[in-house]
């Protein structure tokens, strides 16, 4: 049991260790780190950022000497509450413990992997691999927003990028908490470091190794090899990836901060010039008769299918403007501070009773701008109600040009166009803004709006009625829903905006149920978090990571005591 003065001893040690200005306890100056993007919060005893591998060792050590929980956070920008507290029902104090000062990427082998540290974000990574001429796992979607390497390994995120499929490695460098309850460093990194904890992270981190020390085991994987072969196999009657798919749990990879990553050694990718196309339709068979083609009888797969909904493009287009023009105008990289300014400023207006006020404020400012979609795309909008975005290789280009011109002059439910440059970037950038529109409409209209249920779904692949229809019970209980995904591998986001006084969580658990019966597997990228239940293999998976349940307790609606009790 803790003793008074164990949290007290404690806040002190991290002080010691990171220096005051990085032990956050205030709770304006905390709630960046204690609530989550879209869901979930909680109390914390302290927030602690250190801004080495070596500090955040020492603050692990004295975290678990007072018999603290440890959460590890990255970007924060999850949708599921996964790297947030969760609730005050916590048996230990909680510890939010932030990577974001640890920011290192470390290009090796000629630049055909790179090796992460837990602060690194996918945008500057893209921008570190441009020089030679590769690419990340992940371009597209959560680097627009700053999200972390080492959270969408941890998180199974991804998948956006059809030939690349979830974020994954064998090799990793991590600390876990064993049965006896001691706290050990596990160097899988396939880097001769050294021995001890202290000359392992330091080594690392100040880069102190040759390329000798760097061993290529053909046996350990730094991506998913299999995923490319998995995508194809449209008839199958299972989905292609889902966020507990036992074969892809490895170590690090799903940990879902039941262990803390200090590194993760990844593979890059060739840098393919590609081109866009964009598709619209009336008739949800036609987008399964392209994508059957697309993965079937291509030569090689897409780059990237993006599907829209109608209601979500409009939704996207006047609630995610403001972050689609910051992006334009500033780039990804500024975005994180974005929304840290941001939150800052919504903590003073809600102790003011303002709440929601910044949001209607970029809301009206950004209602007088001009339009910033491309007008062969709001044409469509008009047109039709399923929309698909396509990146194929400049190869194949030809091939599907021809093939949708055939496919749409036998029929009149759609049309597509070949995307100008310009037009191919913002219909993707649109797409992603699309991913947080729900929740600036739920902020501007909360007098309408209960909540959001927002779902994260992977249909079977050979699932040829992939458009919901609700019971009509349930729809009359919802304002929007909003549809979007990664069409090609039939993962897709529903985001439901549900009136004033109906019960999200009973809402959701009842759309679970329709799911259940649909045969799909939920979440299919974004991590369990709190919001959904752990399956038997995801919770064995956490169990064996942290045997005493220490870190991100409650994870996937697991106990949240010592032990798991």
């Amino acid at each position: 049991m803790q003793t008074q003065n164990q949290p007290e001893n404690a806040l002190q040690q991290f002080i010691d260790i990171v220096g005051k200005q990085y032990v956050l306890t205030n709770d304006n100056d905390t709630r960046l780190y204690r609530q989550g993007r879209r869901y979930g919060s909680g109390k914390v005893l302290a927030v602690v950022v250190p801004g080495s591998l070596l500090e955040q060792w020492q603050v692990l050590k004295a975290a678990f000497a007072a018999d603290c929980i440890v959460i590890m956070q990255a970007a924060n920008t999850g949708l599921t509450g996964g790297s947030t507290p969760f609730g005050d029902d916590y048996d230990r104090p909680v510890v939010v413990l932030s990577t974001k000062r640890l920011a290192g990427i470390q290009v090796i082998n000629d630049g055909k992997q790179v090796i992460c540290l837990p602060g690194a974000t996918l945008d500057a990574l893209e921008r570190e691999l441009s020089g030679f001429n590769r690419e990340p796992h992940s371009v597209i979607g959560s680097s627009c927003i700053g999200a972390s390497v080492l959270g969408g390994v941890c998180n199974n995120s991804g998948g956006a990028l059809v030939r690349r499929g979830p974020a994954y490695t064998e090799l990793a460098l991590y600390a876990q908490v064993n049965a006896e309850g001691e706290l050990e460093l596990v160097n899988h990194l396939g880097v001769d470091l050294g021995s001890s904890a202290e000359e392992i992270l330091s080594k690392l981190e100040k880069q102190q190794y040759q390329a000798i020390d760097v061993k290529n085991n053909q046996n350990c994987c730094a991506s998913d090899h299999r995923y490319a072969h998995d995508v194809k196999q449209v008839d199958e009657n299972t989905p292609a990836r889902f966020n507990a798919d036992p074969s892809r749990l490895f170590e690090a990879s799903g940990s879902a901060g039941k262990v803390c990553v200090f590194a993760v050694r990844l593979d890059t990718f060739e840098k393919i010039p590609s081109q866009v196309f964009y598709v619209g339709t009336n008739s949800h068979d036609d987008l399964t008769e392209i994508r059957r083609f697309l993965l079937k009888d291509l030569p090689r797969l897409p780059i990237a299918g993006e599907y829209i909904h109608r209601v979500a493009y409009d939704i996207g287009a006047e609630y995610g403007k403001d972050t689609f023009m910051f992006i334009e105008k500033f780039g990804t990289a500024k975005v994180p501070a974005a929304f840290a300014m941001k939150d800052k400023v919504d903590g003073y207006l809600e102790k003011l009773g303002m709440k929601g006020f910044s949001d209607k404020v970029l809301q009206l400012v950004t209602k007088f701008l001009p339009s910033h979609l491309p007008k062969r795309m709001n044409d469509f909008r008009d047109l039709y109600e399923h929309h698909l975005v396509l990146r194929i290789e400049n190869q194949d280009v030809e091939q599907v040009d021809q093939y949708l011109k055939q496919y749409f002059n036998s029929r009149d439910t759609g049309d597509y166009f070949h995307c100008n440059d310009e037009e191919g970037r913002k219909a993707f950038l649109h797409r992603f803004a699309v991913a947080g529109a729900a929740i600036r409409y739920r902020d501007t209209h909360r007098s309408e709006v209960e909540d959001i249920v927002a779902l994260d779904i992977a249909l079977r692949r050979n699932d040829r009625q992939w458009v919901e229809t609700l019971p009509s019970e349930m729809d009359e209980k919802i304002i929007h829903k909003l549809y979007y995904g990664h069409f090609l591998c039939h993962v897709f986001h529903q985001d439901y905006i549900v009136k004033k006084g109906v019960d999200p969580l009973e809402m959701e658990h009842q759309m679970w149920h329709l799911l259940d019966d649909r045969g799909a597997e939920y979440p299919a990228e974004h991590n369990v978090g709190h919001l959904y239940i752990a399956k038997p293999a995801l919770k064995n998976h956490y169990q064996k990571l942290d045997p005493t349940n220490s870190f991100n307790v409650g994870i996937g609606q697991t106990s949240k005591l010592k032990y798991w009790k």
